[in-house]
Formats: C-alpha cells, structure tokens, sequence
C-alpha cells in the first residue's frame, strides 16, 4: 500500500528556502482521496499494534474496490468498511450525506438497561432531574444518580445540592449505562466529590513520528478534590456499567474502579480511550479517530473496555426485565446492603 501511495503522491517543492522540503498532497479524485485517507490514518491513528491490525494489508483490499468514475456514495461506503476493520467506536468519516461509524462495539452485546423500568418501577417517575443528573433515593435508602452523558455539563453548585440530597443515604449508586461519552471536564468535576487529595487519573502519549509504535514517553495527568466547602461523598459506591459506556465514560470508570469504598458492577465498558485527531481529505470529507492513547492509573489501557469489579460481573435477567426488574441494579443494593 505504501508504494501505492508513493506513485500517486504529488510532490510540491517549496523553493524559497535553501533546504527544500516535500508537502505530499493528494488528488481530489476517487483514488486520490481514498489514498489519503488511507495516509492519514496511518501516520496518526494510535492503536494498530493494540488491535493487531495490519494496515497495508487492510489498504491494499480496499484500494482494489475504487475505480475512476465512481460516485461519491460510492466511495464513502469503500473508505467506510475500511475504516470499519478498526473496530473503533471512535474513527469516524463525515461527508456531507452520512457519518461513518462501528456499531458493533456495542451492538454485538447485551444491552442490560432499560431506562422505562427504573423510572417507572423504583421511582413511580417521581425521580428528580438537576442538569445532567437524575436522582432519587430508593426504598432501601440508597441514593441514585444517573448521568446520562457526560456531554451534559454538570455545575458545582448542581453536585452541591445533589450530594446534599442523598447524604442521609446508606450507599450511592451511580448508572452510567448507555453513556456514550462527552467532556472529560464533566469526568474531573464529577471524580473530585469522592477523593480527598490529589489523585492520579491516568497517562497520555502522542504520536512522535510517523511509524505506528511512535509515541512519547507516558506523562501522568491527575484531578484534584473538589474545593473546600463543597459537598463531598465518603460511603460505599456502586457505579454500574455497560457495553454502551463509552469513550469519557469509560474514562470515569477507569479513575473510579481504584478509588477506596467503590466497585463497578454490571458488564464490561465499551472502551474508547483514545484522544481524538482530526484532519481533512481533498474532497472536503472530515476525518476523526483516536490519535493519542490514554491508560489508566496502573498504566493500563483500557481501549477495549473495562471489566467490573471482581465478583461484580452481572447482566439483565430477560425473565427480570420482563418483569420489570432491572437485575443490576438490585445487584448493586445488595452490594451496598453488605
């Protein structure tokens, strides 16, 4: 595939300084913008060796699919299925007709949540909504906190009065299932309420060169406990998971699965852990994909998921749901009851 890109590649030579350099720019046209792509991904995208993914291999099968005189449909669905042999919920190509993305980081699983039961069935809808945050207390005198994406921005002053709400509670429950993400602000703010000194988050790389094992030495990022004054949150949590928790929120579960008093329970998190970069082909098609991979406090990744805490791996009961059961959360009460 390289060499294909090597015959294809127009080279601009800038002659204003003595020590010229090349600019690799690429046709707008079937091949030109497929072979971009294709370039693009492989100098920045940062999970190949991760997903054991051979890209030249993967590019020399879907080059053999453009031809000259296709349309731009056409053309989208091959660059699509490539990008697809990613398997990242994260890689995403944007034209002006469609939005490229794999679905089966999560479809191919259970869903294990049903929002209708909770609402209906242990809250007889007389739940409470403060931004982001839905929240209630159960009959077992058990708090719950949903956050549905961290996209929603949470306030302090929100937390505040929340926190102040539940402090009666024996345990705290926090359902990020279905939660595909957002900004990781919303992570840092919601983490500080559980921690009482500066706590490390995490490491991030970036790219450093163009090969696919080019990356800079991990630095570590941390949070820090909410301000003094602010309501803060030291009994047992539970926060419970699912396939479709996703890229910000799999980052809270990476921070909060080794704070003391918490566990995780339900089923693996769907991953995407990965800082996204963003570039652009010559047709004007937008590229995003995660270029900077980020690891957890004990240096792991956690690009395919997070697993519950031990003893704590649980899905929904069909027979359960049926009845209007959600079976991981009466998991979670009884791990609070302990």
């Amino acid at each position: 595939m390289k060499k294909l890109i090597a015959i294809a590649l127009l080279t601009l030579v800038a002659a204003t300084i003595p020590a010229c350099h090349k600019i690799e720019e690429f046709d707008n046209d079937p091949k030109g913008n497929f072979m971009a792509l294709w370039s693009i991904l492989d100098t920045h995208y940062c999970f190949f060796s991760e997903k054991n993914v051979d890209w030249n291999a993967i590019g020399e099968k879907y080059y053999r699919r453009v031809y000259p005189d296709m349309t731009q449909r056409e053309l989208f669905e091959v660059c699509g299925d490539m990008l697809d042999e990613l398997r990242d919920g994260h890689t995403n190509l944007s034209s002006g007709f469609d939005v490229s993305y794999y679905r089966k980081w999560w479809s191919d699983y259970p869903q294990n949540f049903n929002l209708r039961i909770i609402q209906e069935n242990y809250f007889n809808f007389n739940y409470m909504s403060a931004s982001g945050l839905t929240y209630g207390i159960l009959e077992q005198n058990i708090g719950y906190i949903r956050y549905a994406s961290f996209a929603q921005p949470i306030g302090e002053g929100n937390l505040d009065n929340v926190l102040s709400y539940l402090a009666s509670c024996n345990g705290l429950i926090i359902d990020i299932r279905d939660n595909g993400g957002g900004d990781l602000t919303n992570v840092e703010k919601l983490v500080a309420r559980f921690i009482t000194r500066r706590t490390l988050m995490g490491y991030i790389s970036h790219k450093n060169g163009p090969g696919h094992d080019d990356f800079s030495e991990p630095y570590e990022y941390y949070v820090e406990p909410a301000q003094q004054g602010r309501v803060m949150w030291g009994k047992p949590v539970v926060v419970l998971t699912n396939r479709s928790t996703f890229s910000a929120a799999n980052n809270f579960v990476s921070v909060m699965q080794y704070i003391p008093g918490v566990k995780i329970a339900g089923a693996r998190t769907g991953g995407g852990s990965g800082m996204p970069f963003n570039s652009e082909l010559p047709n004007g098609w937008g590229i995003r994909f995660s270029g900077s991979p980020v690891l957890d406090a004990k240096g792991l990744s956690t690009e395919n998921g997070i697993a519950p805490s031990p003893g704590c791996e649980v899905d929904m009961d069909p027979a359960d749901e049926a009845r209007g059961i959600d079976t991981i959360l009466e998991f979670a009460i009884k791990e609070l009851q302990k």
